[in-house]
């Protein structure tokens, strides 16, 4: 197979007005003149404005076919397209989508390159279209161009020839690795195809090690979905007791109130409870219990101006009956057989608690870290509980931290450091490298730690946190703008007879407006945190658990989400919602 190189395009990111937002985004390239040097991670004159998303050594130069540029000038009725249109570094003849194999390697002057992967397309292509259902349809039609890497560098310019050179193995086309992906289906024999072809970069692998290892369902190649939650929506469960932890902690036992064991949680998970009336505030707890119980068990402190800890603080009885939603949460413990630490700070000890609860009741044999701070013994919950877990496994390490010790506190009794945990004193701990580590606690804190375990040697892969409060945004490419605190839209009419969309982790209730195409441009409006990429239905980025309610799709996403979760950037509300947002 050959082609011909019709046009290099290049240009440096720069800052585009979208939707009253700054865009920082090289997906504008320009056709230049004359020979250009390809360089390992791009061509000279060229750049990325999103790392993350583009560019680095396996997205070094992309490649979109001619022939496509005349099919979508036919389907989508236009004919404005100029070279560069699609924001690739090659305008080129041949090597179609359906043609092309990952691993194939290709002569371009002299350039030596390598297919790594199919493009992971966003909402800037869209905008370089001027037409937001662009990344959604390179998609659906299978035509969403590829990445090179440069394997010798050189200079190529318009006219060249392409000439392949080799065969990648498993001869898996563009096409087929997008749909495997992105597409309904992904069957088990084309996914150990795929893993075979060691020229696939280490993301697309990574997701396909996902789907293969998925018992679930949802796409997990592109985001990590809660399990099916065991009931949709609230349900009534009754208070069975109430324990005090420490100064300013308790525990809520919640029981069905008809004495049946209620579903099983993971390790990890949380429980979304609705508080109070009139108005209701919706709060998440993490299960601090041992999984499998009959019964759950959160573990709250006291905030000085908390209104959901100071409810269960001061009002909450026992035998009372509280709307609950069924246990959600993907920071849950991994099935491994390496390494297990468990890092925590304060509060943020409850879903590690109930981890280290499992790895007891499997008996794990594996080297356990238990690793927690804490201000001082008399804040310190489930000191004796944690104490007696760890006694029962067989390979475990403590460490425990106290700021800011009482007078009652024993160092090498009741601590062992004087002083926070930070990410520096992690260096001095000799933590295994292959271990898979679990945070909790305030921002500030996980930050930290994960830096500390990055700086030991572990993988990113191997670094799961859980976040108090909502989850940090991804806005690829968008301007920081100042933060602030969820609000209802500015100049919000709501439609007659509105639904109400509730943000659980926000604390925001909204009257739906049929003003907003979907749930994330609400989200927007609010300035509620969101996640997002595509904003077509394609890459999951805005997967939200939904925790009670239904939603409409239009457009509909190429691939549905998980049960109990949608995809708000293409969702609309049928009746009132509770989301995890």
């Amino acid at each position: 197979m050959s082609g011909r190189l019709l046009s290099v395009n290049v240009g440096l990111p720069k800052d585009v007005a979208w939707q009253g937002r700054t865009v920082l985004t090289g997906v504008f390239k320009e056709p230049v003149a004359g020979a250009r040097r390809v360089r390992r991670l791009n061509v000279d004159g060229d750049g990325q404005g999103d790392l993350g998303g583009h560019g680095g050594e396996q997205r070094a130069v992309f490649a979109y076919q001619i022939e496509s540029y005349r099919y979508w000038e036919s389907e989508l009725g236009r004919d404005d397209f100029v070279f560069g249109q699609f924001g690739e570094n090659f305008t080129v003849s041949g090597l179609a989508d359906d043609e092309v194999c990952i691993g194939d390697r290709y002569r371009v002057g002299g350039v030596l390159l390598e297919v790594t992967q199919p493009r992971v397309t966003c909402y800037r292509v869209g905008l370089r279209m001027n037409d937001p259902r662009i990344p959604a349809l390179l998609v659906s039609h299978r035509r969403p161009g590829f990445y090179f890497r440069v394997l010798e560098e050189g200079e190529v310019e318009a006219g060249d020839e392409i000439v392949k050179v080799s065969d990648g193995p498993e001869r898996m086309t563009v096409a087929e690795v997008d749909a495997l992906l992105y597409l309904p289906g992904h069957p088990r024999e084309q996914l150990a195809r795929a893993l075979r072809i060691p020229a696939l970069s280490p993301g697309w692998q990574g997701s396909f090690r996902e789907l293969l290892s998925s018992t679930g369902g949802g796409n997990a190649g592109l985001v990590a979905a809660s399990p099916p939650p065991a009931w949709p929506g609230f349900r009534e469960l009754r208070v069975g007791a109430i324990e005090r932890e420490s100064d300013s902690v308790i525990s809520v036992v919640f029981e069905d109130p008809d004495g049946v064991a209620l579903a099983p949680a993971l390790p990890g998970q949380y429980l979304t409870l609705r508080l109070g009336s009139s108005p209701s505030v919706l709060r998440n707890y993490s299960l601090s219990g041992p999984p499998g119980a009959a019964s759950y068990r959160v573990t709250v402190k006291h905030e000085p101006d908390g209104v959901g800890s100071g409810f269960l603080h001061t009002r909450l009885s026992v035998g009372d009956e509280l709307p609950v939603a069924a246990p959600r949460g993907t920071f849950t413990l991994g099935e491994t057989g390496g390494p297990v630490v468990l890092i925590s700070a304060g509060i943020g000890a409850t879903p590690v608690l109930a981890m280290l609860h499992a790895l007891v009741r499997e008996r794990f044999a594996g080297e356990v870290w238990w690793l927690h701070g804490a201000r001082s013994g008399r804040e310190h919950p489930f000191a004796s509980e944690a104490h007696r877990l760890c006694s029962e496994l067989l390979n475990v390490k403590t460490r425990i931290f106290y700021s800011r010790p009482g007078v009652d506190d024993v160092l090498g009794r009741d601590f062992d450091e004087a002083g926070r945990l930070t990410g520096a004193a992690l260096a001095e701990l000799g933590l295994p490298r292959d271990a898979d580590a679990y945070v909790c606690g305030p921002a500030p804190f996980m930050t930290d730690i994960t830096a500390g375990l990055a700086a030991v040697g572990l993988a990113p892969s191997r670094i799961h946190t859980e976040p108090f409060g909502p989850a940090a945004g991804l806005t690829p490419g968008i301007a920081s703008a100042p933060t602030r605190a969820p609000h209802l839209p500015e100049g919000h009419v709501p439609s007659a007879g509105a639904p109400t969309i509730e943000f659980a982790r926000s604390g925001l209730s909204v009257p739906w407006s049929d003003d907003f195409p979907n749930l994330l441009e609400l989200a927007e409006a609010c300035d509620v945190p969101v996640r997002w990429s595509c904003r077509t239905g394609v890459c999951h980025n805005c997967e939200t658990t939904l925790i009670a309610g239904d939603v409409t799709y239009d457009p509909d996403p190429l691939e549905p989400p998980s049960d109990g979760s949608t995809l708000i950037c293409c969702a609309r509300p049928q009746d009132d919602l509770v989301l995890d947002l």
